[in-house]
């Protein structure tokens, strides 16, 4: 049998020797055979990273991984503590987020609020006898502002977007401030406010991945709310199918979204690119995910603690302060307290997951 020759083609026109060149289909070929090992290399790294496989009985080695971090408690206190140190530049930054919101969305109007306070109070008396002490009803007032609207009763799309932004802004510029003090350097706000913003379009990119990841959510709200008007829920058996599928797509969520949280504190990183930022974070969330959204959850039960406990009070003031007090009854008290306490809590939400950021890439372990 004869040999075939492995050596390139040639063309032999007048003595010289003309190597043929490849054709587009070839070359073309060649790229997607390249592509095809890329991706095949990236499956297998990503395999190597992650030990665990969907569907399939994970050993106890795989998911034993360590998580270096205070006590609930603790951690709250290392966070305030962290806040009183560097108060100054958080300070200033919590009042521009006060005129920016006052400025730009405006507050929720006094009468609006006043009706709101009827509304609560007819109902107490016609519905359940006037059970709800002073307490009972300001919590209740606090939940039915917070829930129907809090700041602006009805915002137009512009003012939206403009709260959307401005809170943004005001994560990335408080992950700014504390990365750049912890490290030691001497900052001022006004240089968060310039620089901080370089990552905008990566932090808004990973936020439209962690709105898809709520999509199963929403799915669930909105059928709870199409199965309460038609009375879907009233047959039993069918209610208990809709807990059992709504639950489990609030767990869904729930599963996927605690990386990409992490992934915003992860692509503020100076040349983080998006995709990055959701990889590295599930690096570090894998093996030890619950736990995590454990933290997280925290952090909604510390602000609703901190929501009732500053609110309750103001809102019991405020109704004081105005029954006795003619002059003052159309001053927009509890209005201005909610619009403090909203920048408030950003501020404090965007320290908490900051530090505990850092405390998960201080840790090192890997998954097993």
């Amino acid at each position: 049998m004869a040999k075939v020759s492995k050596k390139p083609v040639k063309n032999v026109k007048k003595g010289k020797t003309v190597v043929k060149k490849a054709t587009v289909w070839q070359k073309l070929s060649k790229k997607v055979v390249q592509h095809w090992r890329n991706l095949q290399t990236r499956r297998r790294n990503y395999l190597k990273r992650r030990p665990h496989r969907s569907f399939r009985l994970s050993h106890r080695i795989d998911y034993q991984r360590s998580l270096d971090m205070p006590g609930f408690w603790s951690f709250t206190s290392y966070v305030f503590s962290t806040l009183k140190k560097y108060k100054k530049p958080l300070l200033r930054l919590l009042i521009f987020m006060v005129v920016m919101m006052l400025v730009l969305i405006g507050l929720m109007s006094q009468s609006m609020y006043d009706s709101l306070g009827s509304a609560l109070e007819s109902t107490n008396k016609s519905m359940v006898g006037g059970q709800f002490g002073a307490i009972g009803k300001a919590g209740l007032l606090l939940l039915s502002t917070v829930t129907t609207g809090g700041l602006n009763q009805s915002p137009t799309e512009g003012q939206q977007i403009i709260s959307v932004l401005i809170f943004i802004l005001v994560w990335l510029t408080t992950i700014w401030i504390l990365r750049n003090s912890l490290a030691g350097n001497k900052i001022k706000m006004r240089d968060g406010l310039y620089q901080a913003c370089s990552p905008l379009i990566s932090t808004v990119l990973v936020a439209l991945v962690l709105f898809i990841q709520l999509i199963p959510a929403l799915i669930a709200v909105i059928a709870y709310s199409a199965a309460v008007t038609t009375g879907f829920l009233d047959t039993p058996f069918y209610a208990i199918i809709f807990w059992i599928a709504a639950v489990g797509l609030g767990v869904l969520s729930l599963y996927l979204i605690t990386s990409t949280v992490i992934a915003l504190v992860a692509v503020t990183i100076p040349g983080m690119y998006p995709l990055t930022a959701i990889k590295i974070s599930g690096d570090l969330v894998i093996g030890r995910r619950i736990r995590i959204l454990l933290r997280v959850l925290w952090l909604a039960f510390i602000l609703a603690l901190l929501w009732a406990v500053i609110m309750i009070p103001i809102i019991l003031l405020d109704g004081f302060l105005k029954a006795h007090i003619g002059f003052i009854e159309n001053w927009p008290i509890v209005p201005f307290a909610l619009l403090i306490m909203s920048a408030a809590s950003m501020v404090f939400a965007s320290s908490y997951v900051y530090l505990f950021y850092r405390k998960l890439v201080d840790d090192g372990s890997s998954p097993a």
